[in-house]
């Protein structure tokens, strides 16, 4: 029985806007476009227009990068001097894995902002691992947010906890299938393991308390084993094993992170067990969730 360790994804443009593109593309075109204080919802689409043809950042080459997707959640989000970035995010009802802000103050149009964040901070605009973008003005001051959505959570895509149990069965049976080094252990191919409910009830419990308490641990709050919750959903056991892990976003990955582990990967290439029951958990308070996920391999008496 092992603790894991787990690591804990272009705008339509009218006339005007195309105009406001072509001049954050080539400041050079500036002076050709009127200069009203345009709003900053023009920011967005300039700082895509800069991405597709940034051509230097700070003196050097830059290679282009792909269109961020307008999101209206980020444009509500509002970062005070004393605003975690990730408190405003969820207060705007936006998951995010990633996410940066950066900001002017002084400009008087959506033009003159673009080519002062160019200036001071083109390497956060141009980073390719963002994929949506909101902006917004407060005064004088122009804020950019970039984001990366979180991943669905597996209550999304699999709410019934018995389907993402099953995932997790064919990742284990198709690893059992084959030869496999975990560490520095040597495993021939097993048979195959069965789908247990009874496992599958042990397993969905511990994701559920671990999500709901906040903890990690195979040793439950209440002072249970694996063992134990086995046997208190009513499996008469042989032998009983647990993986566990958190932070995986979705079945396959928490198979992917446990066959990389040498202690886990033994659990799951063990011959001695022949059946298994899955599930997972997801942390209630925290819109992004934080998923627990809970594996448990047993014999039967």
């Amino acid at each position: 029985m092992l603790t894991s360790h787990p690591k804990p994804r272009v705008p339509k443009t009218g006339a005007l806007s195309l105009l406001l593109l072509l001049a954050a593309a080539w400041p050079g075109m500036a002076a050709a476009v009127p200069s009203p204080a345009y709003g900053a919802e023009q920011l967005s689409a300039l700082v895509n227009a800069y991405r597709a043809a940034p051509g230097s950042c700070h003196g050097r080459a830059a290679a282009p990068a792909g269109a961020l997707a307008p999101h209206p959640a980020l444009a509500r989000v509002r970062i005070g001097p004393a605003t975690f970035i990730e408190t405003a995010l969820e207060r705007a009802g936006y998951a995010a894995d990633l996410a940066a802000t950066v900001s002017v103050n002084g400009p008087q149009t959506a033009i003159d902002a673009i080519k002062v964040l160019q200036e001071k901070h083109c390497d956060t605009l141009l980073d390719s691992r963002f994929s949506a973008v909101g902006s917004y003005r407060s005064g004088d001051e122009w804020t950019v947010l970039l984001a990366r959505p979180a991943p669905a959570l597996p209550s999304d895509t699999f709410p019934d906890w018995n389907e993402a149990g099953q995932v997790i069965l064919a990742g284990v049976n198709a690893a059992r299938a084959s030869a496999r080094s975990c560490g520095s252990q040597q495993f021939a191919p097993a048979p195959p393991v069965s789908w247990n409910p009874r496992l599958g009830e042990a397993a969905l419990a511990h994701s559920r308390d671990m999500a709901a308490r906040r903890y990690f641990s195979h040793k439950a709050k209440d002072g249970s084993q694996p063992a134990d919750r086995a046997a208190r959903a009513g499996y008469a056991w042989l032998r009983v094993g647990e993986n566990i892990a958190f932070g995986q976003s979705s079945p396959d990955e928490a198979v992917a992170g446990w066959l990389d582990s040498p202690g886990h990967c033994a659990n799951i290439m063990n011959p001695g067990f022949t059946e298994m029951g899955a599930a997972y958990g997801v942390a209630a308070e925290k819109r992004s969730g934080i998923v627990y996920w809970t594996q448990v391999f047993g014999r039967p008496r």
